[in-house]
């Protein structure tokens, strides 16, 4: 007897309806444990790190100067000496669960340059946060800006800190007034000068630290800006269209050189300035060098180091709202010092302004780059009594770095420290950037 086919029950709307909020409640579910494990995860690996900061010892000055805020709400030092500034700039703490390692290296990397040169005053230039997550497993960009500062507080330095693009991107946690408050506490972050700056001027921190002799006459102003992120719609930065100053920062400049120059009786006091993306200008700038054969040509000269990036090679906006012109007719500014750019550290003389990359730290952003020394260090600042001042990078792989101040920075040097092709080679001369 053939056998009967049984009539296939079609399930009701309500039917398919609570299947599908099972499958929705499994998914979210699922979703919800992963969530769950990254985040005890990640809170593990920034106690890892904030351990690794407690086993670091404090510098030790023979004697530490200290400023004072002054009637316009800037903090100022008072010497009578030379007077020294750090740039670090990029140093990437990603905070997450893939980049625990290469995070404690670059807290290892800024704690013995740091401990070797004794600095003043360290200005970081942008990037102290990368909640990439494909790269540091989280997107939360606390804790990287949090630990740097509990690493600057255990050294006991004095420090400050402008905005890169990715302290604060579109998709990360924090705003840049979240983190600005961080950095503003000055109950736990006693040494750090960071200011979020006058609210009616673009960007978070904008603002100026200066130097004085016992006689109160201002020699330096150190000019802090926020060089914004991204611009044109470009909110991920995923074709690279980077911001720039913008005209009321600019206007905030002159304004208060003017300001400084009627409190140093009538004499405008020499400036350097400290920010992220580079000007549009150092594109040109290089460019021309290059197109001249890596020689000399009438407006560009150079002073010392290397381009390592590929394709545009200095990643600048394209825009330009008068920044590096306002800083040449201003008879004031000396140099600008930036980074961004995490292979180039190269330093040109544009019509007697210069225009510096500083050393990056990054271990993390670039694929490979934590084996690869001949880019990472710091940049040495020298202020003289007159308001002049010299300057030159420092690679960190350089016997004067290399004293670990705990048994496990011994091990990270000798499992993660740069390859030997590279480790120990100074800057490249003029005859191997000549040759391209």
């Amino acid at each position: 007897m053939a056998k009967t086919k049984k009539a296939k029950v079609k399930k009701t709307p309500k039917e398919k309806a609570k299947k599908a909020g099972k499958v929705m409640l499994i998914i979210l579910l699922v979703i919800a444990l992963i969530v769950g494990i990254l985040a005890i995860v990640n809170t593990v690996i920034v106690k890892s790190e904030r351990s690794f900061v407690d086993s670091i010892k404090t510098v030790g000055y023979d004697e530490q100067l200290a400023p004072e805020l002054d009637s316009d709400g800037n903090y100022t030092f008072t010497t009578d000496r030379d007077f020294k500034v750090v740039q670090l700039t990029d140093v990437h703490i990603g905070s997450g669960f893939m980049s625990g390692k290469k995070d404690t290296m670059a807290i290892n990397a800024v704690a013995a340059m740091v401990t070797a040169e004794k600095p003043d005053l360290v200005v970081v230039t942008g990037d102290v946060a990368y909640p990439v997550p494909f790269q540091s497993g989280t997107f939360n960009n606390k804790p990287g800006a949090v630990t740097f500062a509990e690493l600057m507080e255990k050294l006991g330095v004095y420090w400050c800190v402008v905005f890169g693009n990715h302290d604060t991107e579109a998709y990360s946690y924090f705003s840049r007034e979240d983190i600005a408050k961080v950095y503003s506490d000055k109950e736990k972050y006693p040494h750090c000068l960071f200011r979020s700056g006058d609210e009616a001027v673009d960007g978070v921190g904008n603002y100026i630290i200066n130097v004085k002799n016992s006689k109160g006459k201002i020699t330096q102003s150190l000019f802090m800006f926020d060089s914004h992120s991204y611009t044109d719609n470009d909110y991920f930065g995923i074709m690279w269209k980077y911001d720039a100053i913008h005209k009321n920062q600019i206007d905030w400049y002159n304004a208060s050189l003017k300001k400084l120059a009627d409190k140093n009786g009538g004499v405008t006091p020499k400036s350097l300035a400290f920010f992220h993306i580079p000007p549009l200008e150092m594109r040109e700038a290089y460019y021309e060098y290059r197109d001249a054969g890596f020689k000399d040509t009438d407006d560009v000269k150079y002073v010392y180091g290397k381009a390592g990036e590929h394709d545009l090679v200095v990643f600048s906006s394209a825009k330009n709202n008068g920044l590096v012109d306002a800083f040449l007719g201003s008879k004031s500014m000396q140099g600008i010092f930036f980074g961004h750019d995490h292979v180039n550290n190269i330093s040109l003389d544009y019509k007697g302004l210069k225009m510096t990359y500083g050393y990056s730290v990054d271990y993390l952003a670039y694929t490979g780059i934590s084996k690869f020394g001949l880019q990472r260090g710091c940049t040495i600042i020298n202020v003289k009594t007159d308001g002049s001042f010299d300057y030159h990078g420092e690679n960190y792989y350089q016997d004067k770095y290399v004293s670990p101040q705990t048994k496990e920075t011994v091990d990270l040097e000798n499992e993660y420290g740069a390859d030997s092709e590279h480790s120990l080679n100074p800057l490249a001369s003029r005859d191997e950037e000549e040759q391209g």
